[in-house]
């Protein structure tokens, strides 16, 4: 094998974990040109095409699929030299944790600048938006998702249950008055909710379960944009409590009617025992321990 930058051994693993090099320039943190320019030196250096362009992203040539084989000893290896440092030196390294747009936002953050100050060599990446990392092809050594994996090599463990009600902005009761039922939400109100076709995790798909067919009117795939819009007066939409309850502006509408959803802390079967991961996976349990009255208010 051909001496090159680790970076671009790195490229290529990114590549095929995720299959499309947009996706792994994203979860690398550089740009798409930058992850192309590395793949093509390393086809170049080896005089080898390593990925075949399809309709769905990259796939590895027979080529791509013997260097892959090498590269993730590789990486291991490179795990178990850091781990070894880790462990005699403190943390140290990258480590990447998945969430939720919401969760990252609005709960993680608070607790965050604590762990990062106990660990003063670990880089964190908090990878908070619509969507989730994949930890079974290691994209992120930590994932909270919304449901349990059924396939691959991953363990998984329930993190915490949370609390989602309705709401909407003072300003908008003022203008319209007091809202006593869920049923009166059929009478003239807007409500705001995810766009259908773009949700990433079907347990998203709660705005049913407060009672009746509710149909979004104004709808974002993003839960802080359905905050702000919501905050802005613009109607009347569902959110968690941890996100509502923190805005002075937002009253709950109906307050007994409440939907439950949980959050599972997903690691890589491979990297569960890492320093940093199991660390990870202790501070956020403590986290959510912490703050289990903002998860679940009564």
């Amino acid at each position: 094998m051909s001496t090159l930058e680790w970076s671009d051994y790195q490229s290529f693993l990114a590549i095929a974990r995720s299959g499309q090099l947009a996706r792994a320039a994203e979860v690398a943190g550089v740009n798409a040109t930058t992850m192309g320019r590395r793949l093509r030196r390393l086809e170049a250096r080896l005089g080898a095409s390593l990925f075949e362009q399809t309709r769905s992203g990259q796939e590895l040539t027979e080529a791509g699929e013997s260097l892959l084989i090498a590269v993730e000893e590789m990486a291991s290896a490179a795990a178990r030299i850091s781990e070894r440092a880790s462990t005699e030196d403190g943390l140290y390294g990258t480590l990447r944790i998945s969430v939720s747009e919401g969760f990252g936002t609005w709960f993680l953050t608070r607790h965050l600048p604590r762990f990062a100050a106990r660990h003063p060599g670990l880089t964190i990446d908090l990878v908070a938006n619509s969507g989730f990392l994949n930890p079974s092809k290691r994209e992120a050594d930590i994932a909270v998702m919304l449901s349990r994996p059924r396939t691959g090599p991953v363990l998984s463990r329930k993190l915490a249950d949370y609390r989602l009600r309705l709401y909407a902005s003072a300003d908008y009761l003022d203008e319209n008055g007091p809202i006593d039922s869920i049923e009166a939400l059929g009478e003239g109100h807007v409500l705001i909710g995810y766009v259908p076709d773009l949700v990433y995790a079907p347990e998203l798909n709660f705005l049913n379960e407060f009672g009746f067919a509710m149909t979004a009117q104004i709808r974002s795939s993003s839960i802080n944009a359905q905050h702000r819009l919501i905050a802005e007066g613009a109607g009347i939409g569902a959110l968690p409590c941890f996100v509502a309850d923190r805005d002075p502006s937002l009253r709950a509408i109906c307050p007994d009617h409440s939907v439950v959803r949980s959050f599972w802390i997903i690691t890589h079967r491979e990297t569960q025992n890492l320093a940093r991961v199991k660390l990870a996976k202790q501070w956020l349990l403590d986290s959510v321990q912490a703050g289990r009255g903002q998860l679940m208010p009564d």
